[in-house]
């Protein structure tokens, strides 16, 4: 998608009632030459256990380096509220929301942190990157802390 075709942002939209009908769209990079990080963090992720169709939880923090594409952030918003009533597993969750970010904007790298709350007692973190980061691109820490009532 180019900036002419953007069907989301600047309207009004109901949503979507799953990931695979969500419209993750992209707009053209103004600094394609340069090497830099973008940041979106999810702190209130949902979706739903697809076993026992309960509530789950996740801080989301997706870094990528972009390239010719951005990712369109109220699109990015709308794509992850499609997964709340989404069954899946946490590791299925933190992939696809990272490979369909890749699919979308082919950056020069992206890396996923899924930082989920406990289940059953056990918190579980899954973390995907495309392959090592390019030299010279800086990488903050996540900033998430490792699990203690994390908050």
């Amino acid at each position: 998608m180019t900036d002419e075709t953007l069907t989301q942002l600047g309207r009004a939209v109901a949503g979507f009632a799953s990931p695979n009908e969500a419209v993750l769209e992209r707009v053209a990079n103004p600094h394609p030459d340069a090497l830099y990080l973008a940041r979106f963090t999810a702190p209130e992720f949902t979706s739903l256990c697809p076993v026992t169709g309960q509530p789950d939880f996740a801080h989301l923090v997706i870094d990528y380096a972009p390239k010719d594409w951005l990712i369109e952030s109220k699109s990015l918003k709308l794509y992850l509220a499609s997964f709340r009533n989404h069954g899946a597993f946490h590791e299925d969750c933190t992939l696809a929301i990272g490979k369909r970010i890749v699919e979308t904007a082919q950056p020069r790298w992206l890396r996923i942190g899924g930082y989920w709350y406990p289940r059953g007692g056990i918190p579980i973190d899954v973390f995907w990157q495309t392959g090592p980061a390019p030299d010279g691109l800086w990488l903050p820490d996540q900033g998430v802390a490792a699990y203690r009532g994390r908050g």
